[in-house]
């Protein structure tokens, strides 16, 4: 067992999310729990006062952390085994936080939906992580743990049921009640202004496999357009999620040895009816670009805890064989899910990982590929998420 003093330290606990992460702790694993955890922040004074704004214990550890500094990184890597991090967007603010984890051999996990900086964290730390063992686990909140987790499922019961894997996965989203978060809008905007500075960006931006290093599967559903989804004959649109989460499940697969296939093809969209007003709703969704525009919530802005308590997400998972076979897997979440949600999944990815999948070695991974059926396990039995089986069409 580390000697080292704390098992995980939240970094952003003054923030919107990192603030619900530590409300979760102290409910979940609470003083005596056997989990060691700390905040972690910029400011002493507002750790201090979100500690006694949460109702926290006076004792409760507090770590002035700055990512900008080399030293306050090298002694948070000396005082913890694991980093959860809700400071995004990360492209703009983690990039030496990953680094020194990587090369320090601490854990880490985060709630991030930029595909071009993963990839750009991919290529550098991934041999430093290997050999350091620092188990780095992006996108641990909505983004993508209910879909990447949701095909996982798919795919062993497919294999268990009729020996294959589905080389067609559709994800649907059935219903959803919440908003998305500030953090989530803020980092939208810095990809695509990275991307408008830089090509390669784009490039990786626009490529399913872009998280795949090396390995180049075959077309995928583009995903941009409403369309009726012939699986189901009703209307469907693009999901402002599917973007991250496809190449999140495609690296899944790949660092699962092609477990869902070489010839696997994934596509995620919302599913907005039947008949005219399905097809309606599905072009007004189309045409919003609010997500990415100036106002609406910003970082460190959230809804309400009834607003949060009130929200929940719907998630259909459809697949079928080469031949023929079909399966339908559904997954809910009793929360909104950029917040209440999110803040429970982030937390659990982290402590099974330190305390379920002590065998994962070092490198950077996806939540199915490092966590697996432990954190299906877990979000059913702490988190409000189920996952189930539904129907078996044959």
């Amino acid at each position: 067992m580390s000697k080292k003093p704390f098992d995980l330290v939240v970094h952003g606990a003054t923030g919107f999310t990192g603030r619900l992460v530590v409300e979760y702790l102290l409910q979940r694993y609470p003083a005596g729990s056997g989990l060691r955890w700390a905040m972690g922040g910029r400011s002493a004074a507002k750790l201090a006062a979100v500690r006694d704004e949460v109702g926290a214990p006076a004792d409760t550890p507090l770590i002035v952390t700055d990512s900008a500094s080399a030293d306050s990184l090298q002694a948070l890597m000396a005082q913890t085994r694991l980093v959860l991090s809700t400071v995004g967007p990360y492209q703009l603010y983690g990039s030496p936080l990953v680094a020194a984890c990587a090369q320090a051999g601490v854990d880490y996990v985060d709630l991030c939906g930029e595909p071009a900086w993963m990839r750009q964290m991919i290529d550098a730390h991934q041999a430093t992580a290997q050999a350091s063992g620092a188990r780095i686990v992006f996108s641990c909140g909505f983004d993508s743990v209910p879909f990447d987790l949701g095909v996982l499922l798919l795919q062993d019961e497919m294999k268990a049921r009729f020996g294959q894997p589905a080389q067609r996965v559709r994800g649907r989203v059935r219903k959803m009640k919440g908003t998305f978060s500030g953090g989530t809008a803020a980092s939208l905007k810095a990809t695509l202004a990275a991307a408008a500075q830089d090509p390669a960006v784009m490039a990786l931006l626009r490529n399913p496999f872009s998280l795949t290093p090396g390995f180049e599967g075959p077309a995928q559903p583009p995903g941009h357009k409403p369309m009726i989804d012939e699986a189901l004959g009703l209307w469907v649109a693009p999901f402002v999620m599917a973007a991250i989460n496809t190449r999140n499940i495609h690296r899944s697969n790949f660092l699962l040895g092609q477990a869902y296939g070489a010839d696997f093809v994934y596509d995620e969209m919302l599913i907005t009816g039947a008949g005219d007003k399905g097809q309606a709703i599905a072009q007004a969704v189309a045409a919003d670009k609010s997500l990415g525009a100036e106002g609406g919530l910003q970082p460190g802005e959230g809804p309400s805890r009834e607003e949060r308590e009130a929200g929940f997400y719907d998630l259909l998972f459809l697949g079928q064989d080469s031949a023929g076979h079909s399966l339908r897997v559904g997954v809910k979440g009793d929360r909104d899910p950029g917040y209440g949600s999110t803040s429970k999944m982030i937390t659990e990815s982290a402590v099974c990982l330190l305390q379920d999948r002590q065998d994962t070695a070092g490198g950077i991974w996806t939540s199915a590929s490092a966590l697996g059926q432990a954190l299906i396990t877990r979000l059913r039995a702490h988190a409000g998420l189920s996952f189930e089986v539904e129907a078996q069409a044959d």
